[in-house]
Formats: structure tokens, C-alpha cells, sequence
């Protein structure tokens, strides 16, 4: 491997300085293998030849289990050598068809969420050909059912691509390259994961491993047969905490739970999970096609539907409503209309799904938490895309699931057996009621409307100073070990995902689990959001790490961040404002720094002021950067997050400061991403910040 990165960087030189750039995409850890174990920055072509000599010391020829260790990961930095050189001069050498290559900073922390609540239990690594097309097929297909995240290298790929299986990110099978140094891309995520989540320092080779071992579950599959090179990759995933799982008899010795020989292939897939000890939670829905968490990014083209239900051009609603005992018979589905069978393909059909449950426990606040898991549970069904909530859903389902005999029921199946088990401590009965038939739905859909409405004003009337407990969450500790949320009503969850009546949900559900109570009692300063049950909080679910937060400032101790969040907000001086950027913004800002660059300043349970992570509802929040100035202080964003906000956003500016369609005064990267030009767009707005006291 070394060899081959030598041989690489020979021909690159040929063609390039040695100033010439060195980069993967979107990412702010440079080459994270080498950053990560060697704690030196790679930026051009000469650093990257200079930094063969560490990679080189790291293969010494000691027969110690260390050194054994080390050569491996020193491997892995040779391999990353090698894909780097092909990123030189060429940002996009796989092109992602079907070839993935690098995983931006983004793709890394779209993870993880799914990862800290066990929706992805765990990742595992193909390498090399199947003994049949069919074998590779149902074994990623075994994985991908049980929601663990594949990447594959080598000949597997064109294996399941000849059977038709559908690849990508979206849908949690990658496909990394054929050659076996593109393994150093996985490699990469599983470090990255350290850097962003854990906050350990690069160059700290021991807390990388320890990160690795104690917190990524991650297994290796390697078809025989397995070369030398192949060996020596898998030291380097042993090191990590990763077991390597082979069918290879010659030249291999077993070593317990680490290096494991299984010779029958078919069984790779429990061999993994019970070495690397990955549990899986068992899903057992009656319906016709498979059920996973892998299924939940999976896109249904117009020519692959066999039907739509568009809440935007036809009746559709979604709906939980809290009844007696006495009204709701549990597990009855009942179909109001034709079924799915009596469409013509490619229609679009009024859908509207209505759950009844009743419990002791339950109540109504309830209810929309429960509307809003839908998303999730619809999209975990193979074939089947969901967008929306409320009355402005989309639903399509492929032809093959159709064909496979899915039909309206099916989706009855799928909401009473999710909502009874993640819900059982206070759903007592649930029943599922799915209607087509248009007269029905429109009427369904007015009694919907209605009960929409009550709850926006309830929720309106949910303010933090009108409520007596804010929540904790530290879901993300299993990944972030300090971190820990604050959720109150104005300030949901930076991962976007956590309100506060999910937080409160969350501990009716489970007493002693992730949320819990914090009564808001011992005022600080009311005005920077402090209280002295909030410090005590964070100091006791962060184990010490964190002794002080401010929940309305972002200079003053600012809350933590894990590295899932939604957003990234940071100061901008030359304005006196703050630039604010989503995960999905790939570009540049004002800053100087795109997404992965602006979060790489905080994450990790680092307080880092001047920097905030936190989620996309945030920002039309009164209590967003309220000690600063609030919303006014927004400068930049992009283009497609303004949109998104901009209703919200106005009103809130409208209230708190009487400007009308505030959006307008922000620039986006339609305007610029040069800090000069933003003040000249700011000034012609007349835009607040401008005006405001120095942030800085």
C-alpha cells in the first residue's frame, strides 16, 4: 500500500506543484486518517509527500502486538494517500454513479441522530466478491433489513448492481470504489466521527481508538480470497475496535471476537453483529415487503409510482386523536373507500389516516408527537416515501411494492405496531382507520382543520416564561459524552428533532430516561436565559464537564453542541451580525467558511462563544440570541434555509420590531459571500445589526 501511494504521488507530481491544493470535499478535518493520528494538517501536495515519512515510521517490523496495530492504521493513512491523489485537480473523481468515494462533514453528522437512537445500530464493510451474485445480495439486503449502515468495496458492488439493487447514502448501501484504498473513506467516517462528536484532539492516536472501540459499532466483511494488504487494512480496523469477519482458511489464524474465521458466508451477518455486539431491535409487522430504518431516505421517482396521495392538490390529512376505552377496539384497521388495487397507475388519491388510541396516561399534547413519527415509520417501509405532516402530506408507493402485495391495510399495520411499542406506557388501545374515498377524506379533513388550529393556539400559548420545567436530553452523550440539551419551549433541540413536548413525551414514556425534568426555579438573569436549576443540571448530566450555560446568548456560555445540529450560526464581524448555515448548504460564507469549517469550531460539548449550533425552528424563535439583540442580528443565510424560515421569521421580527418582511434584508449567496459587499447590501436595507451595540 505504502507503494502504491508512492507510485501515485509520483504521477501527480508530474502534473502538479507541490503547492498545488490537496483536499477531499466539504470537510474541515483535511485528510481526517492522518490529521486524526498524526495531528498535522495535509493542504498541498508537498505536505502530502512530507507526511509519507510518518506514515512510513508508523510500519515498523516489530513482531508486537502494537506494532501490528500500528502498521495497520499506517496502512489505512497510505490508502488515504492514494485517493487523495485522485482528488487533485478533479473535486469529484467517483461522480457518485454508482461509486460514492469521500463522505462529507454533512453526510458524517446526518448520522448522527440515527446513530444515538439505535435507528442505525451499527455499519459494516464489504470487501471483495461474494461466492454468488445472490449470496452478496442477501447479505447487504440481511444488513440493510436489520438498519445497518453497508459500505462496500470491491466486486460486491457490481454484484448487487447486476441483481438490480438500488445504492446510495439515501438508502444506507454505499458503494466506496473498487480498489481496496478506498476503504480509507470508511476509515475516515469512524475518525471523523471522534473529532466531531467526541471532541478528541487530533494527534491523540489513544483517545481515537478508545473513541472507535468504546462508541462506533463497526464490523468488517472480507470475502476470501484475502491478500496481504487486505490483512493489514484489517489490523488497522482492529485497532479501531472493529472485528474483522472472514471465510479466508489459509495463512489466517482466529483471534476471539477480533479476527473471526466463518467459513459459511451466510452466516457473516450474525457472526458480525454478536462480535462487534451490535443489538438489533427486532421489527416484526405483518406486511408484504421489508421494514428498516435503512428504507428511510429512499426516493420514488413519478415513473417508479404506482400511486400518490398530494395533500397539496388533493384532500389528505394525517390524524391522532385521544378517545375512551370504551371507543377504540385495539389492532382494528379498518379501509373506508377502494383500496389500493382499484387505482389506475400513476393516480393521485385522497388518503386520509386517522389513529385512535386511549390510554390512562395519555394526553392530548401527545397527539402531534405522535402525527409527526408517521414520517418516520411510512418511510421505514421498502418502497414507500413520505413528505410532510398534517393535511399537506405526500405519500407515493413504488410498483414493486404494490406488486408485492402491499395494499391500505398495510399501513394500519405498520402505525398500530410502531405506536403500541414505542408508545405502550401510555397507549393502552390504538385502532387505525385508513380512508380513500374523496367525500370522506374532504370531510375528515375540515374536523382535522379544526382540531390543527387548537392545538397551534395551545402551542402559542406555550412560552418558557409559562412554564414551570424546561428538560434535559442526552441522547447524544452515547456519541458526545459531555454534551447535554437544554429543551424548552422556545428552544427545541439543536438536532432539530427534540421539542419540548417531544422532551416531555420522552420522559412520560420513560421516567429515568434521556429527558428529564429541571424545574426553572432560581432565576440568574432572565434576560441571557440562567438559572441556577439549569446550571446545576448541565453540571450534573455533563459529569462535571460543563459547569455554567446561558440558553439566550451566544457569547456569554453558550449552550453546547454535540454535532448533529441542523444549523450553524457564527459571528460576523465586519457587520456586527451573525451568518447562519444549514447542513444541507454545501457553499461558502461570508465567513470565510462553508457548514463543515463553522462546525468544526464547536461540537464535541465544547462551549465555544461566538458559535452556536442548533436547529432550523430555532431561528424565528423570540428567544433566539435574545441577549444580543435577537433575530435582528441575522446578516446571511442560505438562500433555500431563508425560504424555509421566512414566514416564521417575519412575523417574529414583526412583533419584536415592527420591520416588516425582514427576510428581505438578508443577504444569501445570491447577493454574496464577500464580507465587504455584505455591509454595502446591509446598509442599502438599512438593516438593524448595523445599529446595534458591538458583539465583539
Amino acid at each position: 500500500m505504502y507503494r502504491l501511494a508512492q507510485e501515485a504521488l509520483a504521477d501527480v507530481s508530474k502534473r502538479f506543484a507541490d503547492s498545488e491544493p490537496v483536499a477531499f470535499p466539504d470537510t474541515a478535518y483535511y485528510l481526517a486518517c492522518i490529521y486524526a493520528m498524526s495531528g498535522k494538517k495535509v493542504t498541498n501536495l508537498g505536505e502530502l509527500k512530507e507526511i509519507m515519512e510518518w506514515i512510513k515510521s508508523q510500519m515498523t517490523r516489530e513482531n508486537k502486538t502494537h506494532d501490528i496495530f500500528t502498521s495497520g492504521v499506517a496502512t489505512a493513512c497510505a490508502a488515504e494517500v492514494i485517493e487523495a491523489c485522485k482528488y487533485i485537480g478533479n473535486p469529484d473523481p467517483y461522480g457518485h454513479d454508482p461509486l460514492w468515494g469521500h463522505c462529507t462533514d454533512a453526510e458524517v453528522r446526518e448520522l448522527g441522530v440515527p446513530l444515538v437512537t439505535g435507528d442505525i445500530p451499527g455499519f459494516v464493510v464489504f470487501i471483495g466478491s461474494a461466492p454468488t451474485d445472490e449470496e452478496a445480495l442477501a447479505l447487504v439486503k440481511s444488513y440493510q433489513s436489520k438498519s445497518v449502515f453497508v459500505f462496500m468495496v470491491g466486486g460486491i458492488i457490481d454484484q448487487v448492481k447486476r441483481l438490480g439493487m438500488k445504492t446510495g447514502f439515501n438508502v444506507r448501501v454505499v458503494p466506496l470504489g473498487y480498489d481496496l484504498w478506498s476503504v480509507s473513506h470508511v476509515v475516515s467516517v469512524a475518525i471523523r466521527a471522534a473529532l466531531i462528536f467526541g471532541a478528541v484532539q487530533p494527534g491523540d492516536y489513544d483517545g481515537i481508538r478508545r473513541y472507535t472501540f468504546d462508541r462506533v459499532n463497526a464490523a468488517v466483511n472480507a470475502f476470501a480470497p484475502v491478500d496481504d494488504m487486505t490483512v493489514a487494512c484489517g489490523a488497522g480496523a482492529i485497532s479501531l475496535g472493529f472485528p474483522v469477519i472472514t471465510n479466508e482458511t489459509e495463512n489466517m489464524w482466529r483471534v476471539p471476537k477480533s479476527l473471526v474465521i466463518q467459513e459459511d458466508t451466510s452466516k457473516f451477518v450474525e457472526t458480525s453483529l454478536e462480535a462487534r455486539g451490535i443489538k438489533i431491535k427486532i421489527t416484526n409487522i405483518d406486511i408484504p415487503v421489508a421494514f428498516a430504518n435503512a428504507f428511510e431516505g429512499e426516493i420514488i421517482r413519478r415513473g417508479d409510482m404506482q400511486f400518490e396521495a398530494d395533500g397539496s392538490r388533493v384532500d389528505c390529512l394525517e390524524l391522532v386523536r385521544t378517545r375512551e376505552a370504551s371507543e377504540v377496539e385495539d389492532h382494528k384497521i379498518e379501509v373506508i373507500g377502494p383500496d389500493f388495487d382499484e387505482f389506475e397507475v400513476g393516480s393521485k388519491i385522497c388518503l386520509a389516516t386517522v389513529v385512535d388510541v386511549a390510554g390512562k396516561k395519555m394526553q392530548s399534547d401527545f397527539e402531534p408527537v405522535f402525527e409527526r413519527k408517521f414520517h418516520a415509520y411510512l418511510n421505514c417501509i421498502e418502497g414507500v416515501m413520505h413528505t410532510g405532516q398534517r393535511d399537506m402530506i405526500r405519500i407515493r408507493v413504488s410498483k414493486d411494492t404494490y406488486e408485492a402485495g402491499f395494499r391500505a391495510r398495510h399501513f394500519g399495520e405498520v402505525l398500530y405496531a410502531k405506536i403500541k411499542s414505542e408508545f405502550d406506557v401510555v397507549v393502552d388501545k390504538c385502532q387505525v382507520t385508513i380512508v380513500t374515498d374523496p367525500a370522506k377524506v374532504a370531510e375528515l379533513r375540515q374536523e382535522a382543520n379544526v382540531i390543527y388550529d387548537k392545538r397551534d393556539e395551545r402551542l402559542l400559548s406555550l412560552t418558557d416564561e409559562t412554564v414551570n420545567e424546561f428538560y434535559t436530553c442526552i441522547m447524544c452523550q452515547s456519541f458526545s459524552p459531555s454534551h447535554v440539551c437544554i429543551v424548552t419551549p422556545e428552544r427545541l433541540g439543536l438536532c432539530g428533532a427534540v421539542s419540548w413536548l417531544d422532551a416531555k413525551a420522552t420522559h412520560e414514556l420513560d421516567p429515568s430516561g434521556p429527558c428529564q425534568v429541571v424545574e426553572k426555579t432560581g432565576v440568574i438573569d432572565e434576560e441571557i436565559g440562567k438559572w441556577e436549576t439549569v446550571n446545576d443540571a448541565v453540571r450534573q448530566y455533563s459529569q462535571g464537564a460543563l459547569e455554567v450555560v446561558s440558553l439566550y446568548s451566544i457569547m456569554e456560555d453558550p449552550m453546547t453542541s454535540c454535532g448533529c445540529f441542523e444549523c450553524i450560526c457564527g459571528i460576523e464581524p465586519f457587520s456586527n451580525g451573525v451568518v447562519i448555515v444549514n447542513r444541507e448548504h454545501a457553499g461558502m460564507t461570508p465567513l470565510g467558511m462553508n457548514f463543515s469549517e463553522m462546525a468544526s469550531m464547536t461540537g464535541g460539548g465544547v462551549q465555544t462563544p461566538g458559535f452556536m449550533g442548533h436547529g432550523k425552528h430555532f431561528i424565528a424563535s423570540k428567544k433566539f440570541m435574545k441577549a444580543e439583540g435577537g433575530v435582528q442580528r441575522i446578516v446571511w443565510m442560505p438562500k433555500a434555509l431563508k425560504d424555509q424560515v421566512a414566514e416564521k421569521l417575519n412575523a417574529t421580527a414583526l412583533e419584536l420590531y415592527g420591520i416588516e418582511n425582514f427576510t428581505d434584508m438578508i443577504a444569501d449567496e445570491t447577493v454574496t459571500e464577500d464580507p465587504e459587499a455584505l455591509v454595502e447590501f446591509l446598509s442599502e436595507k438599512g438593516h438593524p445589526a448595523l445599529a446595534l451595540d458591538p458583539l465583539m
